[in-house]
């Protein structure tokens, strides 16, 4: 059970998340902004270089290149240029959710 309900929180924090939050701080552009934000979730495809692919006890921050500390701060840089603004949101909502993903392996 505890499981399903991690596997809900994940998935639902990469999916619905981010278009709560379009929707919340731009509710004239809520459409553009939920669907940039949930394509930041391709950010996963450093997965496939991986070995294995998919291991559920593996944190992906700080695994996966692209999940490491320094793309995460360049993820925080652009938050603060309006033209990436869009998918800086959606890629640190992204790591959020994975760190909290990994709490749950602790």
């Amino acid at each position: 059970m505890l499981k399903i309900i991690q596997f809900v929180c994940h998935y639902g924090g990469h999916l619905v998340l981010p278009c709560l939050v379009a929707y919340l701080l731009y509710p004239t552009e809520w459409k553009k902004a939920s669907i940039v934000m949930v394509a930041t979730i391709l950010v996963d495809l450093d997965h496939l270089v991986a070995d294995p692919i998919f291991d559920p006890t593996r944190c992906s921050i700080g695994y996966h290149f692209l999940h490491m500390e320094w793309a995460i701060g360049c993820y925080f840089l652009m938050l603060f240029y309006k033209k990436t603004r869009f998918i800086g949101i959606g890629l640190v909502l992204h790591m959020i959710v994975d760190y909290i993903d990994c709490q749950w392996m602790v």
